[in-house]
């Protein structure tokens, strides 16, 4: 059976987009939400955010995410490659030491929630990081959980050249921008 929506009501090709416009009520407040943790003020960049959803989204094999935010993670500087070494051995992977930390945790708190434990955080405070940096990774994980699973639950899917032409447009409008667009 080919890949479609889970959703009748959606056309055959439908992205994450689609199921915004249909359920305005649930996505706005989404979309808001996306905006404040992913773009609002934190010790981590704008691309370090990025980098944490897609990993997330790669811990939770959800290629649809995954491929988005390793695009946007990319636009705002995070070199080709980094995300796909990073899942296959984050220790060897070139990511900045202070990240691997932040990404062993996240990827923890992804694949083993009741596992994640005090000596976890202190690695992450270790590497430099503070409360509000945990905090941050935290919100970023959990929104994309959140966000793996609505995207997998309703079978949306895309490719590669969508994935870039989303990408390109979360680092040039962000998620309010979206939201905007959505609500014209």
């Amino acid at each position: 059976m080919p890949d479609v929506p889970h959703l009748p009501s959606l056309p055959d090709d439908a992205r994450l987009v689609d199921v915004f416009k249909r359920y305005p009520e649930t996505s706005l407040p989404l979309l808001a939400y996306h905006e404040t943790v992913m773009r609002g003020p934190s010790p981590f960049s704008l691309g370090e955010r990025e980098l944490i959803a897609a990993y997330v989204s790669g811990v939770n094999a959800c290629a649809y995410c995954h491929g988005v935010h390793t695009e946007t993670a990319q636009r705002f500087g995070v070199p080709e490659g980094l995300l796909a070494a990073a899942l296959a051995d984050l220790d060897g992977a070139p990511v900045d030491e202070r990240l691997k930390p932040v990404l062993r945790y996240v990827g923890k708190l992804t694949a083993t929630p009741s596992r994640v434990t005090a000596e976890d955080a202190a690695e992450v405070f270790a590497a430099g990081w503070d409360e509000k940096a945990l905090h941050d990774a935290v919100m970023v994980c959990a929104l994309f959980n959140f966000m793996n699973r609505m995207v997998e639950g309703h079978g949306i899917t895309a490719d590669a050249a969508y994935y870039a032409l989303s990408g390109k447009r979360l680092h040039d409008i962000g998620y309010d921008g979206l939201a905007r667009q959505l609500a014209a």
